[in-house]
């Protein structure tokens, strides 16, 4: 009796893509265009008022996976995002990989990450992270940063700053970088 309940046994070793879990998204959108908008005041469910545009994600692939415990939803062939400011001042993100984990409010970008402000400053890295609670945005890789304002072009790794680049802090950099003095 013995042996027959030690011969039902499993005792296989599941490796390689055999154990891995397959995961899949609940949809899948084609050419995703989705508008995020806000109105100037509260309204409440009878109110009319305006809004205004206050980004525009675009991607050719947007994959949802809100089924899961952790929500998330990736843009497997690149995204691009156009944010406006409070004065319809557009500036635009793009990226070969994206990742927006919904519960966070975290959104983590990768691949050839380009963010061009409207007055021309630019940032290039290979990973982004932008927390959109706190409008703060962060690389731990390296990247190049071109402030055409006052003529800065800097290298380095690791950098955090808000959406509008008027706080920035670079860890490690070197570079080319204007400095003006006063004269006394």
């Amino acid at each position: 009796m013995a042996i027959f309940f030690f011969g039902c046994q499993d005792t296989y070793k599941r490796v390689g893509d055999e154990k891995k879990i397959e995961i899949y998204p609940q949809g899948v959108a084609q050419n995703f265009r989705l508008t995020y908008t806000e109105t100037p005041e509260e309204l409440e469910s009878e109110d009319k008022g305006d809004s205004r545009v206050i980004a525009v994600l675009k991607s050719p692939v947007s994959e949802d996976f809100d089924n899961m415990l952790f929500k998330y939803r990736t843009f497997p062939e690149g995204l691009e995002v156009e944010y406006y400011d409070k004065d319809n001042n557009k500036s635009t993100i793009k990226a070969n990989y994206g990742i927006i984990y919904s519960q966070t409010n975290i959104i983590d970008l990768r691949g050839e990450v380009v963010i061009e402000t409207h007055d021309g400053k630019k940032l290039e890295t290979p990973q982004l992270y932008w927390d959109r609670k706190e409008e703060w945005i962060f690389t731990q890789e390296k990247f190049t940063y071109t402030n055409p304002e006052d003529g800065t072009v800097m290298d380095g790794e690791g950098m955090d700053f808000n959406r509008d680049f008027s706080f920035l802090n670079a860890h490690r950099t070197d570079g080319l970088m204007t400095i003006n003095e006063e004269e006394s």
